[in-house]
């Protein structure tokens, strides 16, 4: 029963010490997380701006126009859905009415909105961002560096 008792004080005392201090970041140590945080997110953009211009001087239309090729996608799949789909379930229905197109058959399919939208606004956020900062005059030169 004595040996229960016999408990090192400096060393419980250390273990608490050490678990407070693992539980617990002080300002210094946040930021230098944040440093690195930001360090880290630099060299990302840096790297994502390399590939995005060894793709944009590529020879091949496959490698060099995707960007292109999803905008112009997005503007006739917006043009088709907000524009031409409307008229022509009009012209569809006055087909039908004058016996021209068969009653049976369906007119063709709505695109799904949500998933056009979500491209289509995140393609036009990105741009839009950057839009932003053209007007409120932020220095973008270090991030092209």
């Amino acid at each position: 029963m004595a040996g229960l008792l016999n408990i090192d004080l400096g060393n419980v005392i250390k273990t608490g010490g050490n678990l407070l201090d693992d539980l617990f970041t002080s300002d210094e140590e946040r930021g230098e997380l944040a440093l690195q945080e930001k360090a880290m997110a630099n060299d990302l953009v840096k790297g994502q701006m390399e590939v995005n211009k060894a793709e944009a001087g590529h020879k091949s239309i496959f490698v060099a126009g995707w960007r292109p090729a999803v905008g112009w996608i997005g503007a006739v799949s917006l043009a088709y859905q907000f524009i031409l789909y409307p008229l022509l379930l009009w012209f569809w229905s006055f087909g039908q009415a004058k016996k021209w197109i068969p009653i049976t058959l369906n007119p063709p399919p709505m695109l799904d909105t949500g998933a056009l939208l979500m491209v289509v606004t995140g393609m036009l956020g990105i741009g839009g961002m950057r839009s932003f900062d053209k007007v409120k005059g932020v220095n973008t030169d270090m991030i092209k560096k």
